[in-house]
């Protein structure tokens, strides 16, 4: 089983917009996919990735003001921005990731130093 914990502090905003401050349009998103598997150290697998998201803010709507903001809150406005499919997409790269380091398919091995010739 693989957790997603997604991260989504980090915004810019707009300082002033329709009346309203510090407008959230655009989220840095962080999706790190951790496994319940362990490798041999007892560290679980994990993998991430990272993007942007722009959000777009409905005057028609409530304005939630930025220090009422929560990271739950910015999740929901990213993934809806994004969509199912993507967000999907996303957890699916992650979740293959991790795959690929329990199970690998390639690994890079160094040939041991050569012995030097005698005399």
């Amino acid at each position: 089983m693989i957790n997603y914990d997604w991260n989504c502090r980090t915004v810019d905003a707009r300082p002033l917009e329709d009346g309203e401050t510090d407008v959230v349009y655009n989220v840095h998103w962080r999706v790190t996919g951790t496994s319940d598997e362990v490798n041999p150290e007892g560290n679980a697998y994990s993998a991430g990735s990272i993007g942007t998201q722009t959000v777009i803010w409905n005057p028609e709507g409530t304005f939630i003001p930025f220090e009422d903001l929560t990271n739950e809150i910015v999740v929901e406005w990213t993934q809806a921005a994004m969509g199912e499919e993507q967000v999907g997409n996303i957890e699916a790269s992650i979740a293959s990731q991790i795959e690929s380091l329990i199970h690998p398919t390639s690994v890079t091995l160094t040939i041991g130093e050569p012995i030097p010739p005698t005399e």
